[in-house]
């Protein structure tokens, strides 16, 4: 590939681990230079090589309003896939004190790299650890080294199998995952589906060259289920609310797990940043989320731990 052409929107997106839509507005607001061939948006990658240097000197964040000593950011990168996150973005960006918030739809383990530098400003994590049996804390350690970070609890929800209607195969168990006779639809390498599975697959002695399909992905949860239901898999492993909507599955719970998000400790005292704690413990949120099937919501806004 030719590293000195035009780049679309695109490879821009993934080059930044952000949303496209994330390119577009920082193309909007002067950001990133471009240019137009035809009716297509490119970016020169000198250019988007400047935008990159100038982010890390944080001179995209200057003449913003400061409040009570903060510097306000004039947009707010949330990263993460899960629902509750477009309705948390939502509610930041229609407060009287909110700020524009564009979301970044990596998972987990990409989430906290785009963290530790700087790429998003929060980032939501369901990270299972075998060694500890516990969520996130170990991996916030591990990603965002040497920056004290607060892990705050957005939900519980429930992990399990989609299975096809009836569960043909009898698939109730990890271990099931190894007959011959099954084929799982996996998830992509960094999210937190993917990791729970290597780490029972891991706890179980299985070898995941030994379970069919290991190598096939999918990356959301309801193209995981949508894959079982067209009977493409007898297997898939996500979270209960696909399920509710996707006809031709089964779901059976195998975890629960923790849903938290992780902000860095020193922008704490940062105005944006009280905000979105105080919208994620508001009686209004709880209300726009609390129809979310498979979801516990009786810790929402509890701090778990801090690294």
């Amino acid at each position: 590939m030719d590293n000195n052409r035009a780049l679309d929107a695109e490879e821009v997106a993934a080059k930044l681990s952000i949303a496209k839509n994330t390119v577009y507005e920082l193309i909007k607001r002067g950001e990133l230079k471009s240019y137009k061939v035809g009716r297509k948006v490119r970016i020169d990658p000198m250019d988007l090589e400047e935008y990159i240097i100038k982010s890390k000197n944080n001179i995209t964040l200057n003449n913003n309003p400061i409040i009570n000593g903060s510097e306000i950011p004039d947009s707010f990168i949330i990263s993460g896939q899960d629902s509750i996150l477009d309705i948390l973005a939502n509610m930041i960006e229609n407060h009287p004190q909110g700020v524009k918030t564009l979301r970044s739809y990596n998972c987990s383990f990409p989430g906290l790299i785009s963290l530790y530098y700087d790429k998003c400003q929060v980032t939501s994590v369901h990270l299972y650890d075998s060694e500890t049996d516990d969520y996130n804390t170990g991996y916030v350690k591990k990603l965002v080294p040497g920056i004290p970070c607060v892990i705050i609890n957005l939900a519980k929800r429930v992990q399990g199998f989609y299975v096809q209607k009836g569960n043909p195969k009898k698939i109730k168990s990890w271990v099931c995952l190894e007959r011959d006779d099954v084929t799982i639809i996996n998830r992509e390498k960094g999210s937190g589906t993917r990791i729970l599975l290597d780490e029972m697959l891991k706890k179980h002695f299985i070898i995941p060259t030994n379970v069919k399909g290991y190598y096939n992905e999918k990356t959301t949860h309801v193209s995981v289920a949508n894959y079982v239901a067209n009977g493409l898999a007898d297997v898939g492993i996500g979270s209960q609310g696909p399920s509710n909507n996707i006809s031709g599955i089964d779901f059976i719970p195998i975890k629960t797990e923790r849903y938290d998000l992780v902000i860095k400790k020193e922008n704490l005292d940062n105005p944006i940043y009280k905000l979105i704690y105080d919208i994620i413990c508001s009686d209004t949120y709880r209300d726009n989320i609390k129809n979310f099937k498979g979801y516990d919501f009786s810790d929402i806004g509890k701090v778990m731990a801090e690294t």
